[in-house]
């Protein structure tokens, strides 16, 4: 009876601990910590005055809680795709370790959280932003997917906040300063998105969603496009800069970088395989955080 007993309660811990890893699943937490680094670097860069630590540690729990929000509110609407796509159907809501409704008011409310805490505790400025993401990633963006490849630019706009309602937060108001690292985010995700779009793009004409790469199976426009936003990412990238706001270690280190994401871009460009973009992808994901960590140290006040 003892063993019996034992048992049971093994089971259920089991089962507690696999719906908090479904919960946190949907959270998406290794895009979430990518996104708060953006952020906090925009909070850093935009305080003009002594920094502001317990300010700067609302608009974090905010902004994550609106990362977590609208993670999860993107796979409730994937669900039916998600489950079409073999990099996708492990998900929670696929394999059915949480139910869809679960899911809806798990997202529902840390959203509502999240708008509230920035609104009350940070600035009505950044919550207005937080809901520019919700509507243009959740009930836009994600819906759009299976309708038109232009998506992908709709997309990148919520996709690039992060930095500038970080910005906002500090300083509560939006410069030239703040608009350079959106458009910085803004430019570099076409690369990096484009990268897992040719990587998956059979998954993806299953599941009926109109990437560039399946609406264009030879690849000449998305390779176009994936050298076309490097380009364009390398004077952005200088921007600070010029700007004022960063010194000549971080010019020539964007410059370094970005050539660097620029070469990658050709050959991936000129390749056309699953290889090279898979380096292509690896190549923003470190990027990104080099270039705004070096934003940081070499930043003049």
């Amino acid at each position: 009876m003892d063993t019996a007993a034992a048992e049971i309660t093994n089971n259920k811990m089991l089962g507690w601990r696999m719906r908090v890893g479904a919960f946190v699943e949907l959270t998406k937490p290794r895009i979430a910590f990518m996104l708060l680094l953006t952020s906090a670097a925009g909070f850093y860069l935009g305080t003009t005055g002594q920094f502001n630590f317990v300010l700067f540690l609302n608009a974090m729990i905010g902004i994550g809680l609106l990362a977590f929000g609208v993670a999860t509110l993107n796979q409730y609407v994937e669900r039916a795709t998600d489950a079409l796509m073999e990099r996708t159907k492990n998900r929670p809501l696929p394999s059915s370790r949480l139910t869809p409704m679960e899911a809806l008011i798990f997202g529902l409310v840390q959203c509502a959280v999240a708008e509230i805490y920035l609104f009350f505790l940070v600035n009505p400025l950044t919550a207005g932003l937080g809901l520019v993401v919700i509507v243009g990633y959740v009930l836009m963006y994600t819906p759009l997917k299976t309708r038109t490849s232009a998506s992908t630019a709709i997309g990148a706009i919520p996709g690039a906040m992060p930095p500038l309602m970080g910005w906002t937060a500090a300083s509560n108001e939006v410069t030239l300063g703040a608009w350079s690292l959106f458009i910085m985010l803004f430019l570099w995700q076409f690369p990096h998105f484009l990268a897992i779009a040719w990587m998956y793009r059979e998954q993806y004409a299953k599941a009926g969603i109109l990437m560039l790469p399946v609406v264009e199976p030879s690849g000449r426009i998305t390779a176009r496009q994936i050298v076309l936003f490097a380009i364009m990412l390398v004077p952005a990238s200088l921007a600070p800069f010029f700007l004022g706001f960063a010194g000549v270690i971080y010019l020539v280190g964007a410059t370094i970088l970005g050539i660097w994401f620029l070469v990658e871009s050709i050959r991936t460009a000129r390749a056309k395989t699953v290889e090279k973009a898979r380096r292509l992808l690896m190549v923003s994901v470190l990027y990104l955080p080099l270039v705004f960590g070096l934003l940081v140290l070499d930043h003049y006040k």
